[in-house]
């Protein structure tokens, strides 16, 4: 395993068309590999608006099959600039049958492997159960020329199930493309509430598994399609923490920006170490994880 890896978060906004966003990806994917990244994370279905406002058969057809166009856009990418990709994109695995799915992008252009979300929420403005299938890959690493990438999407985000099981794989890293912001309804303290509830679940996902964790939000202001609502304010601060949950990176809420760490990838272990809590686990206590409730 590589001693140091230099890491980068893609925070933009999503306009109308996939061009558009696609180009601007590829455009911050170039600059971070000028500040000499390695390791590039995009926000979650970077390619387009979050559909999810809303229920609409129509929005399917934004769907792609993995390969498809886009992964073979970023795989060339990937390859000429000799990077490690993860990319965010609508999944059509058959018709009437899609995911909302992590791609991994090798150095060499190949596909390391991909990640299905497993946990879909269904809430106002996050329609989300209505397009994506859950998750049928697991809680499994993917391997790369730069170390196993626990990577997991957004909703993901609140369950300390989905990082644990990552980290007791063997994951060196947790990665979170993320799209989620604030109802324009809500008030200031309660939208202050949620953002701090939102940063502190993950970085306690690095502390609980003396891990780095890498969470990658978008921005802006989308448009609720159906103009029954105000839409989202999707609000950024996307950040990088450490294996002790300290901020090595925040992004703000406003600004399309590329943001890198180099990781010492041996501070893990040395934290580890004073923290065992994979030592200390109960395993022997913890059958009722996998009860609905204990009634």
């Amino acid at each position: 395993m590589k001693k140091s890896l230099s890491v980068a978060l893609v925070q933009q906004s999503c306009g109308a068309t996939r061009k558009t966003n696609l180009a601007e990806s590829v455009k911050h994917i170039r600059l971070a590999k000028q500040q000499g990244a390695e390791l590039i994370l995009l926000p979650e279905l970077h390619l387009g608006p979050y559909f999810c406002q809303v229920e609409d058969t129509a929005s399917f057809d934004l769907a792609e099959p993995i390969p498809g166009p886009s992964c073979e856009e970023l795989s060339h990418l990937a390859k000429e600039l000799g990077v490690v990709i993860v990319a965010s994109l609508f999944e059509r695995r058959a018709p009437g049958l899609y995911h909302n799915t992590a791609v991994v992008l090798e150095t060499d252009g190949s596909i390391a492997g991909k990640y299905r979300k497993m946990h879909i929420p269904d809430d106002p403005g996050y329609y989300e159960k209505f397009y994506f299938t859950p998750g049928d890959i697991g809680f499994r690493p993917i391997n790369t020329s730069v170390g196993k990438l626990g990577i997991l999407v957004c909703w993901d985000q609140w369950y300390p199930e989905a990082a644990r099981l990552m980290a007791l794989a063997g994951a060196d890293l947790l990665l979170y493309p993320t799209a989620i912001g604030w109802n324009l309804d809500d008030t200031e303290a309660e939208q202050q509430r949620q953002l701090d509830a939102w940063i502190t679940i993950q970085r306690s996902h690095a502390v609980a598994n003396g891990l780095p964790v890498l969470s990658c939000n978008r921005i802006g202001h989308e448009t609720d399609p159906s103009a029954n609502g105000r839409g989202i304010q999707f609000w950024g601060n996307s950040f990088i923490v450490g294996p002790q949950g300290e901020f090595l990176a925040h992004a703000d809420a406003q600004e399309c920006k590329v943001i890198i760490v180099e990781l010492d990838l041996r501070h893990s272990e040395d934290v580890r170490r004073i923290w065992p809590f994979l030592r200390d686990r109960r395993i022997d206590e913890y059958g009722g994880l996998v009860k609905r409730f204990l009634d």
